[in-house]
């Protein structure tokens, strides 16, 4: 048997961290799943994507681009960026790993909302800064709050709008306020993943808040509404010297030359990417209306989830939906995030959430 003195000594930041679990598959007792867990789209290859995909099969015995020349010329064009104010990367948290390790150090502080994205203190702790989280105020970010937690200390600031897991966003005016008074120093992180659900015309495009901020980065992914989960690709855009000191954090060749080459069609897609995301926005919106009927109350969503703010019933309602075959993500303490499928899973979630008295 292995003894502890026998193992390599691990340094005590991720001996201490708690890996990332997903929500496990629901099985009903009729044998049905619905993955309603993950914030995924429910729609499968976009028709310009699978094609750009199997024309890449012949290369992979090729390494990828690693500056992904192409990929960064089509995300600049479409978006009228400059090429080098963009960094690919494994995913928006790959980017995000990459700003951390860029930016913040041990002892470094790296503040953001809480709850929000679940891998913000990870990779905060993983990289040995100190995490701060502020709680959130009726489910959306409390800019005043984590203003007034700045330090001189405070390296790095995350805001991700919509908000990961109560879809809540904030409006332009808060984010402008909110980015001057972050001193400039101090670098501040629009993680912007459910952009393309955003329908609130009082929120922002990030990408219009860049210019004259230097120190403003903006996140974006291909894994939700361009459905390019499975490929792992991202990207972040900035000022070219701040992007140009992140790409010497990136991790040779992990944006690999499928992602890229499936990225560029999917941005080919636009069309059809914004016909699905208005499908899922109008049952964002139905269900909403349904639960509201039946007595839940929950906050406005900009993206392609809804949020139960349970509380203490959080993990029991995860359990009774997965009872019924429906995966959901249950927040222990806070609420229950549900990712928006197709028109029968939502259904089959509704259903299940009839049977759990919502107060």
């Amino acid at each position: 048997m292995t003894t502890q003195e026998q193992l390599p000594r691990f340094r005590a930041a991720v001996r201490e961290l708690v890996s990332y679990r997903p929500e496990k598959p629901a099985l009903s007792p009729e044998g049905r799943s619905y993955a309603l867990a993950a914030n995924e789209t429910p729609f499968g290859p976009l028709p310009e994507v699978a094609r750009a995909i199997q024309e890449q099969i012949g290369g992979i015995n090729r390494y990828p681009d690693n500056g992904g020349q192409a990929l960064t010329a089509e995300i600049s064009e479409r978006f009228g960026l400059a090429p080098d104010g963009i960094a690919l990367g494994c995913g928006s948290v790959g980017v995000t790993q990459q700003l951390i390790t860029a930016v913040a150090g041990p002892g470094d502080e790296v503040l953001y909302a809480w709850p929000s994205f679940e891998a913000y203190p990870l990779l905060t702790k993983l990289a040995g800064a100190v995490p701060v989280a502020v709680p959130l105020r009726e489910d959306v970010h409390d800019l005043a709050a984590m203003a007034a937690h700045l330090t001189d200390r405070t390296r790095l600031v995350f805001v991700c709008n919509p908000n990961n897991p109560t879809g809540t966003a904030v409006g332009r005016a808060e984010l402008e306020e909110f980015l001057g008074r972050v001193p400039p120093g101090c670098l501040v992180v629009l993680d912007e993943a459910y952009h393309e659900y955003v329908r609130d015309k009082e929120v922002p495009d990030g990408l219009s808040l860049l210019p004259g901020r230097p120190h403003l980065v903006v996140l974006r992914t291909f894994s939700k509404a361009y459905g390019l989960a499975g490929l792992r690709i991202g990207y972040a855009a900035g000022h070219p010297d701040v992007i140009g000191t992140l790409r010497k954090a990136y991790l040779p060749y992990s944006a690999g030359s499928l992602a890229q080459a499936a990225a560029i069609a999917a941005l080919r897609s636009g069309e059809e990417v914004a016909r699905r995301t208005d499908l899922i926005t109008a049952e964002r919106a139905r269900l909403t209306a349904a639960l509201e009927g039946r007595g839940w109350r929950l906050p406005a969503s900009e993206a392609n989830f809804l949020w139960l703010p349970l509380g203490e019933r959080a993990t029991a309602f995860g359990a009774h939906c997965a009872a019924a075959g429906v995966s959901v993500r249950a927040v222990a303490g806070a609420g229950v995030r549900v990712t928006l499928g197709l028109p029968a899973d939502n259904d089959a979630f509704l259903a299940a959430a009839a049977s759990f008295p919502p107060a």
